[in-house]
């Protein structure tokens, strides 16, 4: 919930309304001193203040806050119309202030921040969640384990590591909204008309070369389309829209991207008739690209690697659901036969950061299939995996054909 305080009520309608035709929940107070009493009835997460007040002013709410266990974490951006000098804006960030805003409000501007911070103080509040647990789990190993304790020590070290990566990535995530909007987009603007006079002006005799540079447009293109996603995602709301998608093209296109790494390794791929469904093409795209993908690193080096993707309807939203041709369901399953894994560490494998394999010998994040399974719950389906170490792995996708709000 978003806390505006100002002693004005008409500029508190006005924000209000504003937040809330974004589905933002808002909670108002009318001078320093009742938000500080509501600040500690109430969690907020973010505070909007106005910074000339009677009574206690912006700055003094503030510093009062800073000065607090429970609310110096809560994120506050300053909007004022009276105070615009500089002296008074870095006043504003030395109080504490995440931000220091002037009127008048760009209402796109103040709601793409007013989201962003939103989106921050959670990711911080689920570190802080997990750094609880982390510190817990610490815990229960050294009174469950003190024969061990060189083990416990390497663990420890290990979630160390793993915590500064999570820091990392949310101090990642807090430029994400910018970075698209203003860094991304035009780079790849530039390589598509770059690509487009190379293959013009130099390339005309050569087919192979000219094939090339096609499959870098189309690829450009594709990442074009998911940076516009993204932007629209972040901007508008969280509820991003499906449309009706033959996951053919998807797969297709997918295939398209490995095309070398598939004709380098000599890999197999055989494919059924995939359905048309309702989603949202990029995502599911991701999903056969982190799957497919692990299917071509993970094949072991001792035989052709072999990936099968075929798909039946089914009749309930079910792993083990029998065949139907009226079934409103749609079982896809991407199999190989590569290095595989043990069924005991199944719960791991979709768990952000987690891996079972060498990274020095295999390449990744640990996120591929953790973000894979978050995008077949947001399209209200299921993802599981069956697998035996040397003998390849199956995931099993159970998608709606059609579109389901999640309740």
């Amino acid at each position: 919930m978003v806390l505006i305080v100002d002693d004005i009520r008409a500029n508190v309608i006005a924000l209000k309304k504003t937040l809330e035709l974004h589905d933002i929940d808002v909670d108002t107070a009318d001078s320093g001193e009742d938000a500080l009493k509501k600040i500690l009835k109430k969690d907020y997460c973010l505070i909007i203040m106005d910074v000339q007040m009677p009574g206690l002013d912006g700055f003094e709410v503030v510093k009062i806050l800073s000065g607090n266990m429970r609310t110096k974490e809560i994120p506050v951006i300053f909007l004022s119309a009276i105070n615009i000098e500089k002296k008074y804006i870095s006043k504003g960030y030395e109080t504490g202030a995440i931000d220091y805003i002037t009127k008048p409000v760009d209402s796109d501007l103040l709601i793409l921040k007013v989201k962003t911070y939103l989106k921050i103080y959670q990711q911080q509040t689920e570190l802080k969640a997990m750094k609880d647990l982390l510190s817990k789990e610490i815990k229960i190993r050294k009174d469950a384990q003190n024969n061990l304790e060189i083990k416990i020590k390497e663990r420890t070290k290990e979630l160390v590591l793993k915590n500064e990566e999570l820091e990392m990535r949310n101090h990642e995530l807090q430029q994400f909204s910018w970075v698209v909007s203003h860094d991304l987009n035009e780079p790849i603007r530039k390589i598509q008309i770059f690509i487009k006079i190379i293959k013009e002006l130099y390339l005309v005799p050569d087919k192979k070369a000219i094939d090339y540079v096609d499959r870098t447009i189309k690829s450009a293109e594709r990442m074009q389309t998911l940076i516009t996603d993204l932007l629209a995602y972040s901007r508008l709301s969280s509820k991003v829209m499906p449309e009706k998608t033959d996951l053919n093209i998807v797969l297709q296109e997918v295939l398209s991207d490995f095309d070398y790494l598939i004709e380098r390794k000599n890999a197999i791929i055989k494919t059924t008739e995939l359905p048309t469904i309702d989603s949202i093409p990029s995502q599911l795209r991701q999903v056969f690209q982190n799957l497919i993908g692990n299917a071509l690193k993970f094949s072991g080096s001792a035989e052709v690697p072999y990936i099968e993707i075929n798909s039946e309807l089914i009749a309930a939203k079910d792993f083990d659901a029998p065949v139907s041709a009226e079934g409103k369901y749609c079982r896809i399953t991407v199999t190989d036969n590569g290095i595989g894994f043990d069924e005991i560490y199944l719960d791991r494998i979709f768990i952000i950061f987690q891996s079972l394999n060498d990274r020095q010998s295999y390449e990744g994040t640990g996120i591929g299939l953790a973000i894979a399974k978050k995008i077949i719950e947001k399209h209200n389906g299921l993802i599981t995996a069956k697998s035996q170490p040397g003998k390849g792995a199956s995931f099993i996708m159970v998608l709606p054909l059609q579109y389901e709000e999640i309740k």
